[in-house]
């Protein structure tokens, strides 16, 4: 079953949010039009709670982007996103939502982060959505959504871990930083995933 995976596209990775991906807005209409091609639609949600291990500040002399050891574990420092009930963490007004049959929300522990919608960084505690999507018979998984680099990447590189086969659909993503992401998608592509643009999508 193909499987579409729209990763975070929250208010605060949008232009004007908090940690804002640069351009991430232009992604929602490419993902709108997507989920017409996909037989299954899923979408994971950071959500945060207040005061959160990955922000700033929650440590007392820490700068934003600072990168410190959180309990064994390289962290950056971010700014505060993503709050749990707040309009930073909601999906973006245009983000069409009909096809989409489930959310995983991720980052929901207070003393660690969660890049990936499968795990939280130190792979201690799963979001179930690997289990669902196997019992969906779902084996042909398609990522979208913010940030290219960090979430999406670590999404997709989890997804081959768990024995899907792994896809990012570039067009329909934006990059913090995009000299990581140029990193990001060699490292992938040794894993065995794919990097395509949506156009090369079939109905």
């Amino acid at each position: 079953m193909k499987t579409l995976i729209i990763v975070d596209p929250q208010n605060d990775f949008m232009p004007g949010g908090s940690l804002a991906v640069p351009n991430g807005d232009e992604i929602i209409p490419i993902i709108n039009k997507l989920q017409e091609k996909f037989d299954l639609v899923i979408a994971s949600q950071d959500w945060h709670p207040a005061g959160h291990a990955s922000f700033a500040s929650s440590h007392k002399g820490k700068s934003e982007f600072e990168t410190i050891d959180l309990n064994g574990t390289e962290q950056v420092m971010w700014p505060e996103h993503c709050v749990q009930n707040t309009e930073g963490a909601e999906f973006h007004k245009d983000l069409k939502t009909a096809k989409i049959e489930a959310i995983f929300r991720k980052g929901t522990s207070l003393e660690i982060d969660s890049y990936s919608a499968f795990y939280d960084n130190k792979h201690l505690k799963s979001t179930g959505l690997s289990g669902y999507l196997k019992e969906k018979n779902a084996e042909d998984l398609y990522f979208c959504g913010l940030a290219a680099e960090i979430c999406v990447h670590f999404t997709a590189k989890d997804a081959i871990k768990e024995g899907f086969k792994a896809t990012i659909i570039e067009d329909a993503t934006r990059a913090l930083n995009a000299e990581d992401f140029e990193k990001a998608k060699a490292e992938l592509k040794e894993l065995g995933g794919k990097i395509i643009n949506s156009s090369t999508i079939e109905n």
